[in-house]
């Protein structure tokens, strides 16, 4: 199955003919977002790119594709196999996963109960996030933030789009692959791509997934459960994530890592992760660049947040 087949299906028949015309390499696409009544967008590579019928990808304006509620339509019901009711529990979250990993952000009027969100309707928006496997591209990484075999614990930081999640899949495939144990707390189906529960991208032969389940829960299920010498979830932050890193780094887990940022310093303004950098839980924290490349490293920092060079 040649990549981004899995996104190719879910959009609106006209949108597809337009990306084929367009050949788009699907290994630098990065995003596609729908706006009923706007035109349609492309994070392409590391620039952004208008739909054109007659163009194909153009940084012009003019004559663009304009997204309809019947494209709308159309994309809900192929996102969600014609029953979006099936969906409802991810949608509270504000996206679906489809196979593959990709993940399809929603947004529209949230309906409330008791202070919860109950549901989502008059959907009127789409972002849809592709996911990319990219063996390899974190073996430099492996190595700067590995000792004898065994992986450091460590914290990729990155601004959204940056390729911190591919990173994150390939680091665990080398882990893996070098002979430890790893768990991966996956609550978003983005790591591991889960169908059925088995994972679809290669995570290496000595990797459990906990899929679909909350990040902090599925850490302390992995460690009840499979005792993994590195554990690794993405994108952390809240009160319930820390915690869920301290039980598991205190029992001996080496911990790895994403969370959003453009430094260290950023991720300090908020307080929980200002007390995981103040107990030096991560002695690597890796910042990546913005060009969109995975593995693309701005900068390595010690435990103390000193840069470190070669």
């Amino acid at each position: 199955m040649k990549e981004g087949y899995e996104v190719f299906q879910i959009l609106p028949l006209k949108i597809r003919d337009m990306i084929t015309n367009s050949r788009l390499d699907f290994a630098i696409l990065q995003e596609i977002r729908l706006r009923t009544g706007q035109p349609v967008i492309l994070r392409y590579g590391s620039r952004e790119y208008f739909l054109s019928e007659h163009q194909g990808l153009t940084v012009k304006k003019e004559n663009v594709h304009i997204f309809t509620k019947e494209e709308l339509r159309q994309a809900l019901e192929y996102i969600s196999s014609y029953s979006l009711y099936a969906y409802e529990e991810q949608m509270k979250q504000g996206y679906i996963t489809i196979r593959g990993g990709h993940r399809v952000g929603l947004s529209g009027t949230v309906v409330m109960e008791k202070d919860k969100i109950k549901s989502m309707k008059h959907i009127s928006c789409l972002n849809i996030r592709v996911a990319h496997q990219v063996k390899g591209c974190a073996a430099g990484i492996y190595k700067k933030c590995s000792i004898e075999g065994k992986m450091m614990p460590t914290l990729i930081i990155s601004p959204p789009g940056c390729g911190k999640t591919t990173l994150l899949r390939d680091l665990i495939r080398i882990i893996s692959n070098h002979g430890q144990t790893v768990g991966v707390a996956d609550e978003r189906s983005e790591v591991g791509a889960a169908y059925l529960g088995v994972p679809q991208n290669d995570l290496g032969i000595r990797t459990d997934l906990m899929d679909g389940c909350k990040k902090d829960e599925g850490m302390n299920m992995l460690i009840r459960s499979m005792a993994p010498e590195v554990i690794a979830v993405d994108e952390v932050g809240s009160r319930e994530d820390v915690d869920a890193l301290f039980f598991c780094a205190y029992r001996g887990c080496t911990m790895l890592a994403t969370a959003h940022g453009k430094s260290r310093d950023s991720i300090l303004k908020n307080p929980y992760m200002k007390e995981v950098a103040q107990k030096k839980m991560f002695q690597r924290y890796v910042l990546l660049d913005s060009t969109g490349k995975p593995g693309s490293v701005k900068k390595i920092l010690d435990e103390n947040g000193v840069e470190l060079y070669d």
